[in-house]
């Protein structure tokens, strides 16, 4: 099953320029889900991500594959209205810089939960070579549960 953005921005309570998931190409909910970002030079990170050397911030890396991940939680329609938080983040690895117009596929996986807490694992991919990798821990709350 495929998902475009509309369906996207449904599930994911992010908005540009912090939504890093441009479509959802495999998912099976709440286990997991293949995403694309297509990375642009109008980003707006890349203004100042480096002038002459555009890089794609390696913590925007990591969300990006972290919403990739939250899709696949937070598909199901009892998790809807949620929002997945971080509880940290384990076994990250950069193996390449993303540069624009590189097309990042992230492939993320559940690998554990308990509650609404969990650990997912998410690889990124150009040109079908791995350039990162990371374990997140996260948290399944509802929006207003978060507030002071």
């Amino acid at each position: 099953m495929v998902l475009e953005i509309e369906e996207i921005m449904k599930i994911l309570p992010h908005r540009p320029p912090m939504l890093l998931v441009d479509r959802i190409l495999e998912i099976d909910p709440f286990k997991s889900a293949t995403g694309l970002k297509n990375v642009t030079l109008n980003e707006p990170f890349f203004v100042g991500h480096f002038p002459g050397c555009p890089i794609m911030p390696g913590v925007l890396v990591l969300e990006a594959m972290a919403q990739v991940g939250g899709v696949a939680m937070l598909y199901p329609e009892e998790h809807r209205g949620k929002i997945a938080l971080f509880g940290g983040m384990e076994n990250i690895k950069f193996k390449k810089p993303i540069v624009p117009g590189d097309a990042l596929i992230t492939k993320a996986e559940i690998a554990k939960v308990r509650g609404d807490f969990g650990v997912l694992h998410a690889d990124g991919y150009v040109d079908d070579k791995m350039v990162a990798s990371a374990d997140f821990k996260f948290a399944l709350k509802h929006s207003e549960g978060i507030k002071n």
